[in-house]
């Protein structure tokens, strides 16, 4: 299946088949040099097809983890493919996962001002989410995502078949991307989830994730209005990753849990329960409010956030930082 996003005059393809990794020669203009992104949870197998469908494949391996998408992570790229002399005509292919494919968007973005580049992701939660968009970023310090720019993939690969060594862990973290996209925008795919095992309906996880994506992408590239909805658990999530160092699909499950409506956060809470995500947590209120604070979506003294009041649709909300304190104090204290 082959899905095209619509990038403001152009569009670039999001196949998806499983065992399409192996064909990329096929699919993608490789034959060039081209930088090689991954990191050692990468499978080696995964990493040989990738090098094989390139002329002149430049492979980088990096150890797995966040710590990557810095400045030191991302002059290591730019360096590499200058030392290596890499050219404007030239590419940047990420195999992994969302770290993965941020930093290495963000260096084809900025090396020689700009070189092609792919995204084949290897976990459910790119998969799903951070592989289409063109969002790509480091972090500074410990606010995520600080520092970045939008780099339109040439291409994107999704091959199912990346998913079946995955660790529990990292699966669950990928469903709560594709939670977060239901409970805002698609009732009926929320419903399926709740209904069927995971395992057996992943490819539609993944296919109905993306379309939702592809249309907001595809109104709001830029994130000026509607595209904000994916926002949906981050404002808490963000704060929550940076003081306690937990995974990322976890803090946006948390997140949700708090811009919900009470009537609906019961079976929301099931869904995330039944993907082994947290519901709750024991956090440091102030320490996660400081972390918000210096998040991009506090605008001067008033927080921008997402609210669900019904499965399938969301509203925009604002308040005064103050006030959104006292709601998340009294939520932490289960007044909430």
């Amino acid at each position: 299946m082959t899905l095209y996003v619509k990038a403001g005059e152009s569009s670039y393809p999001v196949y998806i088949e499983v065992g399409i990794t192996d064909r990329l020669g096929e699919l993608f203009d490789l034959n060039r040099k081209v930088l090689i992104v991954t990191d050692k949870n990468v499978s080696p197998e995964a990493v040989s097809s990738v090098q094989g469908a390139c002329a002149d494949p430049r492979l980088l391996i990096l150890e797995p983890g966040e710590k990557n998408k810095s400045f030191s992570g991302l002059e290591r790229l730019c360096r590499f493919m200058l030392e290596n002399g890499f050219t404007r005509t030239d590419a940047a292919l990420a195999l992994g996962g969302g770290v993965i494919g941020d930093l290495t968007g963000l260096a084809a973005a900025l090396y020689m001002r700009g070189i092609d580049f792919y995204n084949v992701p290897t976990t459910l939660l790119s998969q799903v989410d951070s592989s289409i968009g063109g969002k790509t970023a480091i972090d500074l310090g410990k606010t995520k995502n600080a520092v970045g720019a939008f780099k339109r993939p040439k291409g994107v690969a999704i091959d199912p078949k990346l998913l079946l060594t995955l660790p529990k862990k990292q699966l669950s973290n990928g469903l709560a991307e594709a939670i977060k996209m239901a409970a805002t925008c698609d009732e009926r795919q929320f419903c399926l989830m709740e209904r069927e095992d995971f395992d057996a309906i992943l490819p539609q996880i993944i296919e109905g994730s993306l379309r939702i994506k592809k249309d907001i992408v595809e109104k709001d590239e830029k994130e000026s209005g509607l595209r904000r909805v994916l926002n949906f658990g981050h404002t808490i999530g963000h704060g929550i990753e940076a003081v306690t160092g937990m995974e990322h699909g976890e803090c946006v499950a948390l997140g949700m849990t708090f811009m919900c409506a009470k009537e609906i956060r019961p079976r929301l809470e099931r869904l995330l329960k039944k993907a082994g995500l947290p519901t709750r947590v024991s956090l440091d209120a102030d320490a996660v409010l400081r972390a918000i604070a210096s998040d991009k979506k506090a605008e001067g003294n008033e927080i921008n956030y997402v609210f669900v009041e019904n499965i399938g649709s969301f509203s925009f909300r604002k308040c005064s930082f103050e006030e959104f304190s006292r709601r998340f104090g009294a939520m932490i204290a289960g007044e909430g």
